[in-house]
């Protein structure tokens, strides 16, 4: 059911014509700036895999895939969900070396995505990904590599208004860092969504870290597949959407498991069978370079820069009627 909830007196600062030159002005300048800040070559991406290779995104292990039958090959494929573990196997097919990178257009189906104002069950994604050698496996690098990103899209913001000197949104570049445990002893009465929005209320930009272990209270902050980012070493880029008065998350991102995280993670969450997969084979067997990677939210990215109220104002997708309806009453253009 739509969770779409329009804030009254809202408008729109461009109009859709200039809403459309807009989104393509700022994908060209924040690619640039992504790519520079973290030596990135761009390349082509797939729209579906093969579901037996592994090589696809679980999400929360859960969500099911787009499938369909290819008549020439007699088997079956799937959409992909994010390409979190395609990039680490291109890498190496490619020949990166160490400080070297990618980035591509990621688009997906997520037909059991919830749909509010910052979900549609189609993502668009830059999806990047950057062989490090094991002495970066640090917090330290995340770190570093999380101020470069948000450097870029403040930065793309900056220029963004100078395009459009309506836009008023205002970034904090300088980033809060907190773990999901220390989140959860500041507000222990409160839901994870809610530590997200009281967080980024108080310093605007934040990348919590550490996402998909149990924590303390015998809960998780939030899901994460175990074969792809370090527990210990992810987290989100979140920025204080002050529309929508809400946290909101352009990035989940982190430095990517070595054969002993995945061996551990697999472990801890009862997937062992992945791992005659060959992706998994590779990376328990030490075939594979360390990276750290991740995605950015095309359409949140966009939406928060262009102060949109809701995705659709960004992208085109399919929506449940509740949501139209809310939209049309609001004078919200869907597109």
């Amino acid at each position: 059911m739509s969770k779409t909830f329009i804030p009254d007196g809202y408008r729109s600062v461009l109009s859709i014509y200039e809403t459309q030159t807009a989104i393509g002005s700022l994908k060209r300048i924040f690619e640039d700036k992504l790519s520079s800040a973290l030596n990135l070559k761009r390349i082509s991406a797939p729209l579906f895999v093969y579901p037996e290779t592994g090589l696809n995104d679980d999400l929360n292990g859960v969500e099911r895939a787009v499938s369909f039958d290819v008549l020439e090959t007699g088997k079956y494929a799937h959409v992909v969900h994010s390409l979190a573990k395609w990039k680490r196997m291109a890498l190496h097919r490619y020949g990166f070396g160490v400080g070297e990178g990618l980035y591509t257009d990621m688009n997906a189906i997520r037909r059991d995505e919830e749909m509010d104002n910052l979900h549609s069950i189609y993502v668009d994604q830059w999806d990047w990904e950057k062989v490090i050698t094991r002495e970066d496996r640090t917090r330290e690098y995340l770190e570093n590599t999380v101020r470069a990103i948000v450097k870029a899209v403040c930065d793309t913001s900056e220029e963004m208004k100078k395009k459009y000197p309506a836009l008023k949104v205002t970034l904090n570049p300088d980033v809060f860092f907190v773990t999901t445990q220390e989140l959860e002893d500041m507000y222990p009465d409160l839901t994870p969504k809610q530590r997200e929005n009281a967080i980024t209320k108080k310093y605007g930009t934040v990348f919590i870290m550490q996402i998909g272990g149990v924590l303390k209270s015998g809960n998780k902050h939030d899901g994460r597949a175990p074969d792809y980012d370090d527990w210990t070493l992810n987290g989100d880029i979140m920025f204080h959407n002050d529309i929508l008065d809400c946290a909101f998350e352009v990035s989940s991102m982190g430095i990517r498991v070595d054969s002993e995280a995945l061996d551990r993670q697999l472990n801890i969450s009862g997937c062992n069978a992945r791992r005659e997969f060959s992706f998994h084979k590779m990376l328990l067997n030490d075939e594979l370079p360390l990276t750290i990677g991740g995605g950015l939210g095309q359409s949140r990215i966009c939406m928060l820069l262009l102060e949109k109220a809701h995705v659709g104002e960004v992208q085109a997708s399919v929506w449940d009627d509740k949501t139209m309806e809310e939209c049309e009453k609001k004078g919200v253009v869907l597109l």
